[in-house]
């Protein structure tokens, strides 16, 4: 039996950016700066040559069995060019789906059927967004300024529309802009780049802006800690959620929390649990039913395996949804907030049967075409269902 390809590894990790509370002047420290905008995506380091196309993912880890359409786009984009050989991109992989990005739709790439994989591929293609050069022609760039790799970006003249250069400027004004105005297409914010630094792999040396709002929210469960033991239980995470007529929708997690606060929490929670041994009052819970497969059909409740869970335990403990606390989050990705939430504050002056999609920010649309003219998109009702 022949022994086994060995896995690719990647060539570079991705430089990292670190959060700012606003878009930053080009006399700010570490300036002048490049803007761009802020993807929201798989971020890919795409090595390209005559051995082929391989995508690599932010950890390093191979990503190009789950894109074969952007591997396709990319041979054909730059077949023929003096410049492919020993190519070397970072960027992000996005899927857009009508007119803006559709983040959920993009992970179920992530999957181990390969005719899944290809039947996605084929009904919501990907687009690689390039926002930096680290090798082209022979020449290693890494080592150089920001400015001269982005000039080299330009020499590629990558002509689109599934693999494009991402929009850039020196303008911070017209920053603010974006940050203002492409959240409507599902972008994730603004990123400022030194222009005169050398590429520096792992390092948080970008900045990144993000939106910062609030929203009071339901708290009905929580998990234990990774490190949590019967003799010192540890709180892992909060399990949120916002009432949509009478389903309490599961929307996200709040987890930062030193470990002293987590066995606080603990204690001070107890008088909330709900002891799961009784039917009766597990029935009452908004999510009493959450290992139930069916039950997860007529709205968001945690515990819902996927992909993404593997055999990962998921359960845990219900709390009476009495009460309410504060959260920063920066977007929401269709029902549910697109990342982690931090803990603001206890709110014990709501109800929390007044805690509703009502109170969130409504981001005006912005047609994604706009930023990514001729990019190929899934139909606004397609889901990736076989």
């Amino acid at each position: 039996m022949p022994a086994s390809s060995p896995t690719p590894a990647s060539p570079v990790l991705p430089m990292l950016a670190k959060p700012v509370a606003r878009v930053p002047g080009p006399d700010a420290a570490g300036g002048p700066f490049s803007y761009e905008p802020k993807w929201d995506g798989f971020r890919a380091i795409v090595q390209a040559g005559a051995d082929g196309v391989e995508i690599f993912s932010r950890s390093g880890k191979p990503m190009t069995r789950y894109f074969p359409d952007v591997v396709v786009a990319v041979a054909q984009e730059f077949s023929g060019s003096d410049l492919a050989d020993g190519l070397l991109l970072d960027g992000e992989i996005v899927l857009a789906r009508g007119s803006r990005l559709d983040f959920e739709l993009l992970g179920q790439r992530i999957h181990p059927a390969a005719s899944r994989v290809a039947m996605l591929a084929e009904h919501a293609p990907a687009t690689l967004v390039v926002f930096d050069l680290l090798a082209a022609g022979g020449r290693d760039l890494a080592g150089e300024p920001l400015r001269e790799r982005l000039a080299a970006l330009d020499d590629l003249a990558i002509t689109g529309p599934r693999v494009q250069v991402t929009p850039r400027s020196l303008d911070a004004g017209e920053a603010e802009g974006w940050l203002a105005e492409f959240e409507g297409a599902g972008l994730d914010g603004v990123i400022a780049k030194p222009l005169d630094a050398p590429y520096a792999p792992g390092k948080r040396t970008m900045l990144k802006i993000k939106h910062a709002r609030t929203a009071d929210v339901v708290l009905a469960g929580y998990r234990e800690h990774k490190e949590s033991t019967p003799e010192a239980p540890l709180l892992g995470s909060l399990l949120l959620g916002l009432w949509e007529g009478e389903e309490l929708q599961f929307v996200g997690v709040s987890a930062s929390f030193p470990k002293a606060r987590r066995a606080e929490l603990i204690a001070e929670l107890a008088p909330l649990a709900v002891d799961v041994e009784d039917s009766d009052a597990m029935a009452a819970h908004p999510w009493g039913a959450w290992a139930d497969p069916a039950a997860h059909e007529s709205g968001r409740k945690p515990g819902a395996v996927s992909r993404w869970s593997g055999g990962k335990d998921l359960s845990f403990t219900p709390l009476r949804p009495e009460r309410v606390l504060e959260v920063g989050y920066d977007h929401m990705e269709g029902t549910r907030f697109r990342h982690t939430t931090q803990f603001k504050r206890w709110r014990p002056d709501r109800e929390p049967r007044s805690c509703t999609y009502a109170q969130l920010e409504e981001v005006v649309g912005y047609d994604l075409a706009e930023i990514l003219p001729g990019a190929p998109a899934a139909a606004d009702d397609f889901r990736g269902s076989l």
